[in-house]
Parts: structure tokens; sequence; C-alpha cells
């Protein structure tokens, strides 16, 4: 082999590693439970990596033991339970102090190994004084009701500011939601490299909750839908459009979501939004809400966004 030929394939070595690398820039998610109330076994969690990577954190905790069963016999992980649980979740992000985003993280907790609680203050004040605090379980965290088991440590977030997730490849930025004012809940903004992932917790609309949240938070992110940066959003709909407004208690319907979809498009260009990926959690498992929020969704889904409803256990990636 001449040296033209050597360079030849060193060029398309260097080229394929490059695809290699950019294919891995993105996002692997196990949801361990995606369902808004009622079924104990399957609440708001889900794990989240870089592809090809086994550090994951867990955005909510509602389920975490039955969620992590579940993706074991679907094929998702193939180690035992307890390697989930203590090795593989590095943390856990709690959008609001809720029993739906975190019982199963307290539950959990004799079982489970050291890592951090992050959350905006006020959310885990309320998991401080309220539920590690020996009054309704034992302290496993380290500030609160003595005597402290130190196992978790609680990490606040401020509002907007980038921080590095311990044990990780990535970071995370939080933002204050409206979940039935006064109440408030968070979205997560998560980075690996330079592709983003966005989880919300469970978030009222801005004209149903007088607020500017949503529309804040869609200011920030469109940059990121113009430049296809941002992989996937995880938003709620609890309710189907049948719902009476003073009934939502703080949650979305399909019109409402269409509605702040429209608003990210009035800042990202709404062509940015065609094939978005925008992942359906925390469906209410009454009557037949998900099959009538199905048929909704796809009904108003003039944006043409790629309306995903995740299943328990069942990875996705992005």
């Amino acid at each position: 082999m001449n040296l033209y030929q050597r360079s030849i394939c060193l060029v398309m070595l260097l080229s394929c590693m490059l695809t290699c690398v950019q294919a891995q820039t993105g996002f692997r998610v196990v949801p361990l439970g995606v369902k808004g109330g009622m079924d104990e076994r399957n609440l708001s969690a889900y794990m989240v990596a870089p592809q090809g990577s086994s550090d994951y954190i867990c955005l909510d905790a509602g389920t975490l033991y039955a969620g992590i069963r579940q993706a074991i016999h679907t094929g998702s992980f193939n180690v035992p339970e307890a390697t989930v649980l203590r090795q593989y979740i590095k943390g856990y992000f709690i959008s609001h102090p809720h029993l739906d985003h975190l019982a199963g993280m307290i539950i959990n907790s004799p079982e489970d190994s050291a890592k951090d609680i992050y959350g905006l203050p006020h959310c885990l004040d309320i998991i401080k004084e309220k539920y590690f605090s020996w009054k309704s379980w034992a302290n496993f965290a380290d500030e609160g009701e003595a005597p402290l088991l130190k196992k978790y440590h609680y990490h606040p977030l401020t509002p907007g500011a980038p921080a590095a997730i311990a044990q990780t490849d990535m970071s995370v930025q939080a933002f204050p939601l409206s979940h039935s004012a006064p109440y408030q809940s968070t979205a997560f903004l998560v980075r690996y490299q330079d592709a983003y992932l966005l989880y919300l917790g469970d978030t009222g609309a801005d004209t149903i909750e007088h607020s500017d949240k949503l529309r804040q938070l869609w200011q920030t992110v469109a940059p990121l839908v113009r430049s296809r940066q941002l992989k996937a959003i995880f938003i709620e709909v609890s309710f189907p459009d049948e719902q009476p407004q003073q009934q939502l208690f703080g949650h979305l319907t399909p019109a409402l979501l269409m509605q702040e979809m429209q608003t990210l498009g009035s800042f990202s260009g709404t062509a940015a939004l065609k094939g978005l990926p925008v992942v359906i959690t925390h469906i209410k498992p009454a009557g037949d809400n998900e099959a009538a929020i199905r048929r909704q969704l796809t009904q108003q889904n003039n944006l043409q966004l790629k309306l995903i409803i995740p299943e328990q256990g069942k990875a996705l990636r992005f």
C-alpha cells in the first residue's frame, strides 16, 4: 500500500470514527414509571444517561424497584435490580415533593447506595422536614433531624445556573414551574456534550396558572430547538380536554399542551418543531383517559411533533 492509499484509508477511518462519536451524542432513557397516580408500581421516574454509558440520573423517583424489575424483564437492563439501583443511578432529581414523584426513593433508601438528591431549595427543604425526618421515615440524608445516617447528600440547585452532575459527564439547569399556584415544580434541562434533554415535572399552563414560567422556559430552550440540539421534551398531559378547568390542579390537557407548543414555536419558529420528540408523561390512569388523550393529541398535532407515549421499562433513545 503506497502513501496515497494509506492517506485515503486514514481519512476514511477518521470519518468513520467521527460518525460513531456523533451517533453516540445523545441520550438513553429508561422509564421506570410513567403514570400520574393510582398504580404505585408505575409512578413518574425516568433514568437518563448518555448513549453508551451506565452512569444514569433519575428524573423524579415515584417508582424505582418495580420499574427496574420491569426494565430487566423487557431487556432494557441485563444486570440484577440491585446493580441498577446502587451502581447505575448516580443521583435523583426531584421536580417537586409530591409522593408520586419521590415515594420510590424513600421506600428504597434502606437498600440504596450513597448519592446526591438534586432539586430547588424549597423542594429539598420539604424532603428534609417531612420525609427524612424520623417522624415519617429514617433520616438517610446528611441534614435534618438527628441521628443523620448520611447516605444521601442534598444538592440545592440555583434556577437557571448550570451545575455538574456528580459521577457523570452530564450537567443540568433547573427552572421553576407553576403547579397549581402557589405550589412549585421544576423543569430540568440535562446536557451531555452538545445534546440536551428537557424534562418537566408537573406543570399547569401559563394561561391557567396566571404565570409566565413556561413562557420563560420556552424562550430559553428555543435556540436549542432551532439548532436541533434539544433531543426531546418530556412533558405531562394528565387529563383529556373534557376535564373542567377548576379540576386541573396544576396539570395539562392535550389542548393546553399544544397551546404551550405554539408558544415555543413563536420563539423557535414552528418549522423547527416538526419531528421534535415530545414524550407525554403523567397520564392519569383512570377510565379511558389514555385513549382519549392519545386521540386528542393526534387530532391537534398541527405542528407535526413526534409524539411518544412511553411504556414502563422500555428504553428510548434520542
